[in-house]
């Protein structure tokens, strides 16, 4: 897909060559930073239609396209075991799937047992919160002390329990933000967050400071970019107006090893895929 990144490295690549002969785009995209990810990875719900399907030729496609993480918290096909086989096949590692939020911790102990079928290190809660925000006090409080009792349930199974944001951990209550308060009253050996980028952005906040702020606290990123103009709207990784590769330097040096693609209300998740997957695989940083 032709993106306005795309149109702005190969418009900056021929105006250097006119200027410099020597210089090619392989020597300019180097000149921005030799690293780059290893893995890619995105979340099943993007292809939540495509996948009621022939499944198993599209998560092929998803490896064509460069991925070799998957999150999700159900196995496709007649069984876990069997679903694992195919994805080990392919070359699809399961890294995360989704467990409720203050269930009776027979069925969260559950759902972790699902999770361990399903390979998976990692189990997040999307929305830990029992209302709908903006959230006080009293909420923070609430939220803490209940994912700090998952995260000790989780740990029984061998699981990592995190977190997942969004816009209102960034509304302030009075104190401080939602955000800082779960990250701060949280036991860090039970408790991690997978920070998504743009929801981070989207309440106002800085993605890059928030990584900094809290190293060894997020195992696992969201990456949804973010389309130009006062709605900031969803948009694919690689056609929006986030800095990357600032964040993904900072990630790497903590060690994240997690990038997940995502991108809400999505019409045809396989294109957003293929285009994302095109830029963070050429992306160096």
């Amino acid at each position: 897909m032709f993106t306005r990144r795309t149109f702005l490295h190969k418009t900056l690549t021929a105006a250097a060559a006119v200027a410099f002969p020597t210089i090619t785009a392989s020597l300019l995209s180097t000149c921005s930073g030799g690293r780059r990810l290893k893995n890619i990875g995105y979340i099943d719900g993007i292809i939540g239609k495509e996948l009621e399907g022939d499944w198993q030729s599209i998560l092929k496609r998803t490896v064509e396209f460069g991925y070799s993480e998957i999150e999700t918290g159900n196995y496709l096909g007649d069984s876990a075991a069997t679903f694992l086989a195919f994805c080990r096949e392919i070359g699809l590692t399961p890294i995360a799937g989704g467990v409720g939020f203050n269930a009776a911790d027979d069925e969260t102990l559950r759902r972790f047992d699902t999770l361990n079928e399903l390979g998976v290190k990692y189990a997040v809660t999307y929305w830990p919160w029992l209302t709908g925000g903006p959230f006080t006090l009293a909420d923070c409080k609430q939220s803490a002390d209940i994912l700090n009792h998952m995260g000790a349930l989780c740990k029984q199974k061998g699981l990592v329990l995190c977190w997942h944001n969004h816009d209102k951990e960034f509304i302030s209550f009075g104190e401080g933000i939602p955000f800082d308060y779960l990250m701060n009253h949280t036991d860090p050996g039970l408790v991690k967050c997978e920070m998504d980028i743009y929801w981070v952005k989207k309440g106002g906040g800085d993605p890059l400071a928030m990584m900094k702020k809290y190293p060894g606290r997020i195992p696992i990123l969201h990456v949804k970019d973010m389309a130009d103009g006062r709605a900031q709207d969803f948009e694919c990784p690689g056609s929006g107006i986030i800095d990357f590769p600032s964040m993904f330097r900072e990630a790497q040096t903590q060690g994240i090893a997690h990038y997940m693609v995502e991108r809400d209300n999505i019409q045809d998740g396989m294109a957003c895929l293929q285009s994302a997957g095109e830029y963070l695989r050429n992306l160096r940083f």
